[in-house]
């Protein structure tokens, strides 16, 4: 990757973290089986997601192309308005949590939530023209925010079985069978894309002429970006179920 690419990839991984968390942070919400704390955390992980990204959208150059990947400009004022909606509603969201006012939060985290979605979906569009279709960018986005969400709050969650070994184990095991079945979602949308004709291939002088094979990012991406996790995924919830939750964090910290 380019250093012209940093600050739009970074913008798209702040995004997914924020999203994911957000989203995933649903569940034990309404679930009820984790400790107050946790649900402040989380709500502020998500905060730092979206405050990041929506400072990073601000100064995004999404005209034209970057490192010749082309952009659709059209959605990209639409996609900043959502970030801004979505920043406004976690600020909002943590500052009820964090004052134990836990259903008004829980109503405003499904708010930020829906803006998440929102936000993912439009920046789905912004990067959607080289790409084999909208719907497999936003697929693409969407687990990668999930994947995201579920390894942080797993990772973080962990934490609290340390100090308070009686919690139940569930919310743990729901968090880390998610992580793994999101990662093969992912594995599943990777080996699509490897066979599936793109639209057009970037294109430019630091883009270099070799083959996917020879490509070392490519082999990262399977490596370190899929399978690894895959299996500390797997090690993890088999963990979490014999509530051998010191080992389960240590495995979801590596993951993340």
């Amino acid at each position: 990757m380019s250093l012209s690419a940093l600050p739009f990839a970074t913008f798209l991984l702040m995004l997914e973290f924020g999203a994911g968390t957000q989203l995933v942070l649903l569940a034990p919400q309404f679930r009820g089986q984790v400790a107050p704390g946790f649900l402040k955390m989380g709500a502020l992980m998500a905060l730092c997601g979206a405050g990041l990204a929506f400072w990073l959208t601000v100064s995004l150059t999404t005209s034209g192309d970057i490192s010749g990947y082309r952009l659709d400009d059209r959605f990209a004022g639409p996609m900043r308005v959502a970030v801004g909606v979505f920043f406004a509603l976690t600020v909002a969201c943590t500052w009820f949590t964090w004052r134990n006012r836990f259903e008004l939060g829980k109503a405003l985290g499904v708010a930020a939530s829906v803006a998440a979605l929102a936000s993912v979906a439009l920046a789905a569009a912004v990067v959607q023209l080289p790409t084999w279709g909208y719907p497999a960018a936003l697929l693409s986005l969407v687990a990668g925010a999930a994947s995201l969400g579920a390894v942080s709050l797993g990772m973080t969650l962990g934490h609290w079985y340390l100090v308070t070994p009686r919690l139940p184990e569930q919310p743990l095991n729901e968090l880390t069978r998610l992580l793994l079945i999101v990662i093969v979602l992912q594995s599943l949308l990777v080996m699509v894309n490897v066979v599936a004709p793109v639209r057009e291939l970037p294109s430019g002088p630091e883009i270099p002429e070799m083959s996917l094979a020879a490509n070392m990012w490519f082999w990262l991406r399977i490596g370190v970006g899929l399978i690894f996790p895959l299996a500390l995924a797997f090690m993890a919830w088999q963990s979490s179920k014999v509530r051998a939750m010191m080992s389960a964090t240590g495995l979801l910290y590596i993951a993340m």
